[in-house]
């Protein structure tokens, strides 16, 4: 810890200026990156995790899933989606089933994990029984086997996510390359 400190103390105003500043680009740029992918992409979340094993076969957990939502593709009976449910913040990632379209041109889903028995009416809000555009995160259109699983982790134990950012941020602010 005390060499830590010397690295500091040893660094002029200048040089710690220019590692904050290094520090803030790097944040920044990811920033920058995410917003550029939902823009691209047309979903508020491109990028998700799968949390459960309610998908395998086709997607285990800790599957990263890339995501589109494009508004004018219209959805079919087996394709998967990502999408959220009033009163759980947590989305969900389930193929659809049924497509349900109304006279007026509203469409309506109905979902189901490949791993599940029963669908997903009772994952739904109260008194809901089918999923709505407006509730779609995202169309499953790609994925990296287990990649998400360091961020499971991270949930699960939350002291090693602060232990990992806190490791990042210090090599960071004293690496002066």
């Amino acid at each position: 810890m005390e060499a830590l400190l010397g690295d500091v103390k040893g660094m002029n105003k200048r040089q710690l200026f220019y590692q904050i500043l290094n520090f803030g680009m790097i944040v920044s740029s990811a920033l920058m990156i995410w917003k550029g992918l939902m823009v691209v992409t047309g979903s508020e979340s491109p990028i998700v995790v799968v949390l459960s094993g309610s998908m395998e076969p086709a997607f285990y957990r800790g599957d990263l899933l890339f995501l589109t939502n494009y508004q004018n593709e219209s959805i079919k009976a087996g394709e998967i989606l990502v999408f959220k449910v009033k009163g759980r913040d947590i989305p969900i990632v389930h193929r659809v089933i049924k497509v349900h379209q109304n006279p007026t041109g509203d469409v309506k889903l109905l979902t189901k994990g490949d791993n599940n028995q029963v669908d997903d009416r009772g994952l739904y809000a109260q008194g809901q029984l089918w999923v709505s555009r407006d509730e779609i995160a995202g169309r499953a259109r790609g994925f990296l086997p287990y990649v998400g699983m360091v961020t499971i982790v991270m949930n699960d134990y939350p002291w090693l996510k602060y232990l990992l950012l806190g490791g990042l941020g210090v090599y960071v602010l004293l690496h002066r390359e």
